[in-house]
């Protein structure tokens, strides 16, 4: 273990951030640099359990307890080599994951998780400070071609593993960037895009071709695909927002909450981009209240939004573990995210606290615009859930409706599916009930002779960790496939 009592003896420590006032004046990454001693000491709180739940609930199956334990003795380089034998990219994780891994910590039960995340993202950077993290092209080519449609983590992962194998991979990305949602739709803030490239360019060093600027099924046709390679990985995520068909939708402010994260993404890399979608000296709401919802709620924040109100359908969790959520479950407790706490200082509008600035139970009944087609207020209503033959369902409550004045909505509030226009109709693949790529988690082959699936293509919206496991595990079966195993 990492320290004998360790986890007796030391707090978890959150890690530190910089002050509100500092860093939404800029879009660089919001936490302050790790020390070493803070890193030993955290990693000394592991107890490594009989049954680590951190390994079985972290979905690329990271071996927590061993690498929490050569980090105690800063042994680093032994750390990050057993990080790099289940997860390509954890400095990835370290960032951006919600640490379902924490969720499953055994002291966790009665005391604070392991800051497990913290330490990973440490680690990684260690990797990269010390060259130890280098390209690894393979000893030899197998002669067979594959092709990864979609650059993001699953696309990343599966790209690289199938590489090392010995395969010719190319890599085609619609967008003139690799890297998905970690380049085009999360903030810099949380994770800045040098991280990002310098993956992609350790890849590309080991061998692996990027086209860019290239939509698959459009560009190039499914039939070159079928002809040129051996086999085919479809990892081009799921796309298609979720709308909110209320009255007054077509009015002008009001826009999907990816088209807005991602103009503002191209903005802070300095691309020039077509009628800029700006927060400054409005009055913003963020309908949905998830990350992406927060995300919004961020980005308004530092574009110097008047005020932001953020609201979700669902009711307002705990904070603590309610009784149907129980270990090593992931935690359904309230969460106040970074963008929250920058909410409350609210730049040039009314101040309200991190937990104001969000509202509960509550739905959008209608939009309303200015005599030009602009939209000025929203209409909510106040709504309850309630148990209905063993479910629950929801219900206005009578006279609850309210108005909010408003310049921007932005909707947050998920993705359907992939797109099916172009590449997966071109293929004619067969879908699941929910218009994802139907492929099963034992092989990952789709209903077409050589084309695989992965990532949120197939599994529908999810989290980057479970992007890169399906993208490691997807590569996996293509190899077996190729090779005849």
């Amino acid at each position: 273990m990492a320290k004998l009592g360790g986890f007796l003896e030391i707090p978890r420590e959150e890690q530190a951030k910089r002050p509100v006032e500092e860093r939404v004046k800029d879009w660089k990454e919001l936490y302050k640099p790790f020390t070493d001693e803070y890193l030993l000491k955290q990693s000394a709180r592991c107890m490594d359990c009989g049954i680590p739940f951190c390994h079985f609930s972290c979905p690329v199956s990271n071996n927590i307890p061993e690498f929490n334990d050569f980090a105690h003795r800063g042994e680093w380089e032994k750390a990050l080599r057993i990080l790099e034998s289940t997860n390509n990219f954890p400095e990835f994780t370290g960032r951006v994951c919600p640490a379902p891994c924490e969720g499953g910590c055994v002291l966790g039960i009665n005391d604070k998780p392991i800051t497990i995340k913290n330490i990973e993202w440490n680690v990684a950077e260690k990797g990269f400070e010390n060259g130890w993290i280098k390209p690894m092209s393979p000893k030899s080519r197998t002669g067979k071609k594959v092709a990864v449609i979609g650059a993001g983590p699953a696309g990343l992962a599966a790209a690289q593993q199938l590489n090392r194998a010995g395969h010719t991979v190319t890599v085609y990305e619609r967008d003139e960037k690799a890297g998905g949602i970690l380049t085009f739709g999360i903030p810099d803030y949380k994770i800045e895009k040098w991280v990002v490239q310098r993956r992609v360019d350790q890849i590309t060093a080991e061998g692996v071709t990027f086209v860019y600027n290239t939509n698959v099924g459009v560009d190039i046709t499914t039939d070159e695909l079928e002809k040129n390679y051996d086999a085919v990985v479809l990892a081009g995520g799921s796309k298609l927002a979720r709308d909110l068909p209320v009255y007054g939708r077509q009015l002008n402010g009001i826009y999907p909450a990816m088209d807005y994260l991602t103009q503002q993404n191209r903005r802070v890399a300095g691309v020039e981009v077509n009628e800029p979608i700006s927060a400054k000296d409005k009055a913003v709401v963020v309908i949905g209240g998830g990350d992406t919802g927060a995300d919004c709620v961020g980005t308004a924040v530092r574009q110097g939004a008047k005020s932001v109100y953020q609201i979700e359908l669902l009711t307002k969790p705990n904070l603590d573990r309610p009784q149907d959520n129980p270990w090593p479950n992931y935690p359904q407790i309230l969460r106040i995210s970074t963008s929250h706490e920058e909410a409350s200082v609210c730049l040039g509008g009314t101040c309200r606290t991190e937990l104001d600035v969000r509202e509960w139970e509550v739905n959008t009944k209608e939009f309303i615009g200015d005599e030009n087609g602009n939209l000025k207020q929203m209409v909510f209503v106040k709504v309850e859930w309630v148990e209905e033959n063993g479910r629950k369902v929801m219900k206005e409550i009578p006279n609850s409706e309210f108005k909010v004045d408003v310049d921007l909505a932005f909707l947050a509030i998920g993705f359907v599916h992939p797109e099916h226009e172009g590449l997966i109709n071109g293929l004619g693949l067969e879908l699941d009930p929910r218009g994802n790529v139907k492929a099963t988690e034992r092989d990952y082959k789709t209903s077409k002779e050589k084309f695989f699936a992965a990532g949120d293509m197939r599994r529908g919206q999810s989290l980057i960790v479970w992007a890169i496991s399906e993208g490691r595990k997807c590569a996996e079966s293509v190899d077996k496939y190729l090779m005849g195993e």
